[in-house]
């Protein structure tokens, strides 16, 4: 096959996952402060299915585009100006986030400061289930939350990609963790850090737990859950609202109980991603692969992905 040409999923129209087609399209070549990286593994995340279905970060792309965010691999190239990263580096990140970023391909373009070296005691699976997830429960509780060692921080949906991260971050920095998942999620979420979890379908969380500082709301609207939420957060306390930002219910809730709180959004940014493998390589924090597709079978990932009931995340090998 041609060097200016590479294997990629696009979709042409936004629908279901069939919409996902395995195609050859250009390769993109790197401008003045990107580099080109070969994508050995790619995350999948809800906002990918999200925003294949018309909704997540949709509105903001132009079609046809190439789906994903999370990226594992090694540089090929760099453009003019990179000084940080050269050609064999093994990388990871989430580039261009909220914009499209194309990781569902054999190779992507961008700026070098969206990447990081990724963790040395995993492979490119591990490092690709990272990126958004990570840095989504990073950022949240570093840089929105502030959370400091003794506080109480309930995570929602703590067996998922970014809950289960969650859990760690937060045991890492010193705080007591509540967690809400299936029962059969409770023995593994305990070993990661948790100190308790409540099985959300057997009682209400607000009737067994209390006196939380900071809730990292992976839910939102669904049950109530955001605004259930305020009942068992101190006043002066934190909801850090994730997959859709702060409902008029959440806000009206809790400024009656005078509870604060935060849209959130992840960003790029490699020097939490350096951190973030720091972690991973001391054994402070470890990710969960539930399974793994071949590029080709992204529309199967999807549907996996969409029944909500995987422990950890989904990847593609590329590469």
């Amino acid at each position: 096959m041609s060097e200016h040409t590479m294997r990629a999923v696009t979709i042409r129209e936004f629908g279901g996952p069939e919409v996902l087609t395995a195609e050859r399209v250009a390769r993109p070549e790197p401008l003045p402060t990107e580099v080109l990286v070969r994508v050995h593994a790619a995350g999948i995340n809800p906002v990918d299915w999200k925003t294949r279905a018309g909704q997540g970060m949709a509105g903001l792309q132009t079609l046809p585009m190439i789906l994903g965010w999370d990226v594992s691999g090694v540089v090929e190239e760099v453009g003019f100006g990179v000084t940080t990263l050269a050609p064999g580096d093994e990388v990871y990140g989430m580039p261009w986030f909220p914009r499209a970023a194309g990781a569902y391909a054999e190779f992507v373009t961008a700026p070098s400061r969206h990447f990081a070296r990724k963790p040395t005691s995993v492979g490119h699976v591990e490092a690709a289930s990272l990126p958004l997830a990570a840095l989504t429960a990073w950022q949240a509780l570093v840089d929105t939350a502030g959370v400091k060692a003794g506080q109480r921080v309930l995570v929602h949906a703590a067996a998922g990609g970014v809950g289960h991260l969650a859990v760690q971050f937060a045991r890492h920095l010193g705080a007591e963790v509540v967690a809400t998942a299936r029962e059969p999620r409770h023995a593994w979420l305990k070993e990661l850090g948790a100190d308790e979890v409540i099985d959300y379908t057997r009682q209400p969380f607000e009737d067994v737990t209390g006196d939380i500082d900071i809730v990292i709301d992976l839910i939102g609207t669904l049950d109530d859950t955001d605004a259930r939420s305020v009942s068992v957060t101190r006043p002066g306390g934190l909801v850090v609202a994730i997959p859709g930002g702060v409902s008029e219910r959440l806000a009206t809730v809790a400024a009656q109980a005078g509870v604060r709180t935060s849209p959130f959004l992840v960003e790029p940014d490699a020097t939490a991603l350096h951190t973030i493998a720091g972690l991973v390589d001391s054994g402070a924090v470890r990710v969960e692969v539930e399974r793994t597709f071949a590029l080709e079978e992204a529309a199967e990932a999807h549907r996996l992905g969409e029944t909500n009931r995987t422990r950890g995340k989904l990847v593609l090998t590329v590469n």
